[in-house]
């Protein structure tokens, strides 16, 4: 038997998409075939942190070895068979440090870094590829300065890490909402009604501007520009007069704020990343918009169709985009450490495959570009200028 040339890592982290299993399958078989042993981390950055350092203990559920036939038999799922969290080994909370580590961590929040690389170094990994959005790749630079090489994934449905114009997730979940909203919309059609589908997006709204821009909807909301409830309701009621089904469709970000600038949140908890988890724009919207549509109906309000897609888009398999990019940024990711290039993040940069430095996570927010691609004055995309652009229009710009 042949000398294993190394150890590669590899982990997902973050809010599961489709397209996960096959980039794993790529890098597990690509790895191998170099001459590599693969190591799935299970449950993200949440399994360098639970295992025990003793060959005797129990650490099915932090890590496992990855073959060909296992990863064959995945590939054609959605979600990650390695599971995944939101844990940041950096900032964690005294309630969830792992039992075993109690009596060494005790502070109110507590960096569990130096556990991290032990644990790294006891399973004798030498690179990790962890796969996830601009959180899980956050401590991933962060542990690239600590000296420890890393070359990383963007996986986002959202679309939103900075540096690629395309994050695994995002075709499946735009093709899932342009489907559901069409589908939805013979409801709205069949009872003239106006039509509120909330979808994800906390800090960026390609994932409703997109699907607007396809014909999916009549008007959306991102979080980048606050709206005016009126003018929206203005509109809405404008669309219906001209639509023969007498119907109207918005499509609103999660993260879409008001005129007050505020978000919506279902309560007061956040995660280890200092996110509160975002619900209740669309249920605002929809109340509204039915109290409001009475102005613009002789004094008689119209009921509509409220309609939160949530994990519908995130579910299931990956469409055919999610299944060949994966593969490409797999691959992309073994050159990278083949050449001894670590540090870095793969991407797809003005349509062409590259990679550029993993910091670039931190150092902006990748959200859409209100003065190119949103009118601010009706509530929908700017349908010029597509010359040059990349496939999927909004890029990175980088």
């Amino acid at each position: 038997m042949s000398k294993i040339k190394g150890t590669i890592g590899i982990l997902t982290g973050g809010g599961d998409v489709p397209g996960l299993n096959p980039a794993i399958r790529a890098v597990t078989i690509r790895a191998l075939r170099e001459g590599y042993r693969v190591i799935g981390i299970r449950r993200g950055w949440e399994g360098l942190i639970s295992m025990v350092r003793d060959k005797k203990a129990d650490n099915s559920l932090s890590y496992m070895d990855l073959s060909e036939e296992l990863v064959n038999k995945l590939v054609r799922t959605g979600g990650t068979f390695l599971h995944t969290s939101r844990t940041r080994p950096s900032h964690i909370p005294a309630n969830t440090v792992p039992e075993h580590l109690k009596e060494i961590f005790n502070a109110e929040l507590n960096d569990l870094t130096p556990e991290v690389l032990a644990n790294l170094a006891w399973l004798g990994i030498e690179y990790l590829i962890p796969i996830g959005g601009d959180d899980t790749l956050s401590y991933a630079a962060h542990l690239q300065k600590q000296g420890f090489h890393c070359v990383a994934i963007p996986k986002t449905m959202d679309n939103d890490v900075p540096g690629t114009d395309y994050c695994i997730g995002f075709s499946t979940a735009v093709t899932r909402i342009i489907k559901m909203t069409h589908d939805l919309r013979t409801t709205a059609d069949s009872h003239q009604r106006l039509m509120v589908v909330e979808v994800f997006g906390r800090y960026a709204g390609f994932t409703a501007l997109l699907p607007t821009m396809a014909g999916a909807a009549n008007r959306c909301l991102i979080p980048e520009h606050p709206f005016c409830m009126d003018r929206l309701t203005e509109l809405l009621m404008e669309d219906r007069r001209h639509n023969q089904s007498s119907s109207a469709v918005v499509l609103v970000s999660e993260g879409a704020k008001t005129e007050s600038g505020q978000m919506l949140f279902e309560g007061m908890e956040t995660d280890m990343y200092g996110h509160r988890k975002l619900g209740g724009i669309g249920d605002y919207v929809s109340a509204e918009l039915k109290k409001l549509s009475a102005k613009y109906n002789n004094n008689r309000p119209i009921h509509n169709i409220n309609q939160r897609l949530g994990y519908l888009i995130r579910s299931g398999e990956p469409d055919a985009l999610d299944s060949i990019v994966p593969m490409v940024f797999g691959n992309m990711a073994l050159d990278l450490i083949l050449k001894n290039r670590f540090g870095r993040l793969v991407s797809i940069r003005r349509g062409q495959y590259d990679d550029v430095p993993l910091d670039i996570v931190t150092s902006f927010k990748k959200v859409v570009d209100v003065n190119k691609y949103y009118n601010t004055e009706r509530y929908r995309p700017v349908f010029k200028s597509f010359e040059g652009k990349s496939l999927l229009i909004m890029t990175s710009d980088i």
